[in-house]
């Protein structure tokens, strides 16, 4: 005998999705009260495009200035070496081109004629003839090392003054490219100096690549990132392995698609502060130290890596500016406080 026998179809029915119901119910309620894996922060990164826009034009603009005025005083030091060698040489050259003309003017007497009309006989006279001649032709040879000597060390000089020059530019421009990116934040809510991020590293990172002249080149989304599969350039890999030597090896994600800075062009990376995934709230604790401590390390060895700016705690630092603050929406995404946000040029 069935025991749903008594039952009417209807009901019966009904029992039996009763189960299903349920499953779902439950389902629903763990998907609801879960803590989700948080992804990557996303475009909020606490400022507008036009913010990021205009700290990646003023950072940017800061190391192509500062490069320009490395190189100039590389220029300027090797030219002052060159000027000083060349100085000694126009002393040597004067005194050598003076004891000539002192000898020829002994042996001469009243010149060249007087010399030869003076010899006593056809051997001596003879020996005048070459005399005269070799003396002649060194004192001429003298006297072009001597002025060849003079235009070089004038032409050191004006190149010494035109590096000067060059580098009176480059630090008007460093000014004005430093006032640039602390308009921007100020314009932004932030850009206020600030104590720093408290952190510890000895970690020295192994330069990126650079031009012969100093200056860091233009480079494209090249590479696998290691982070996302997408693509990121080979700079911003060199930063991301040197921060994993350097023992940070926690959750970080690179490669965006959407929004605007630098993750779609492949030129930032976001270090989650956790180990796992970006965490919801701020970092606190054994979370926070780490992210001052991977902070330091970027900031210390900013010029190797090619650092535009690293944002971590409400705080930004920039190259030439320092410390500032960071102004963010309220979540921790965008107030940067649980994960450190790195740009390289």
């Amino acid at each position: 005998m069935r025991l749903d026998a008594g039952i009417p179809r209807r009901v019966g029915v009904a029992l039996a999705v009763v189960p299903a119901l349920i499953f779902a119910v439950i389902i629903a309620l763990v998907a609801f009260t879960a803590t989700p894996a948080a992804a990557a922060p996303g475009d909020d990164e606490g400022g507008t495009g036009t913010l990021r826009e205009q700290l990646d034009a003023a950072s940017r603009g800061y190391l192509d200035a500062k490069a320009a005025l490395d190189a100039s005083a590389v220029k300027q030091q090797e030219l002052t070496v060159e000027l000083a060698s060349l100085e000694s040489e126009l002393v040597t050259e004067a005194e050598t081109v003076a004891a000539i003309a002192g000898a020829a003017y002994k042996m001469g007497g009243l010149g060249p004629l007087a010399g030869l009309l003076s010899s006593d006989s056809p051997d001596h006279f003879m020996e005048r003839v070459v005399l005269l001649a070799s003396v002649g032709q060194q004192q001429e040879t003298e006297i072009h090392r001597l002025t060849d000597a003079r235009d070089r060390a004038s032409e050191a000089r004006l190149a010494i003054d035109a590096e000067i020059v060059t580098q009176q530019q480059q630090v008007t421009e460093m000014a004005k490219r430093k006032e640039q990116a602390e308009k921007a934040l100020r314009a932004a809510g932030g850009g206020q100096v600030t104590g720093g991020i408290v952190g510890t590293s000895n970690y020295v990172a192994e330069p990126a690549p650079r031009n012969a002249n100093g200056t860091l080149s233009e480079e494209s989304c090249s590479v696998t990132d290691p982070t996302t599969g997408g693509c990121i350039t080979p700079r911003m890999l060199h930063a991301y392995n040197q921060a994993r030597a350097a023992g940070f090896t926690r959750y970080t994600s690179c490669k965006r698609s959407g929004g605007g800075g630098e993750h779609p062009l492949g030129r930032a990376c976001d270090f989650s502060a956790s180990t796992n995934t970006f965490s919801n709230s701020a970092a606190t604790g054994g979370d926070k130290t780490y992210g001052n401590n991977l902070t330091a390390m970027l900031v210390k060895n900013a010029n190797a890596l090619g650092v535009l700016y690293v944002i971590w705690y409400r705080q930004i630092w920039m190259p030439g500016s320092g410390w500032r603050s960071y102004s963010g929406s309220g979540s921790a995404a965008a107030e940067h406080t649980n994960h450190v946000h790195l740009s390289v040029y």
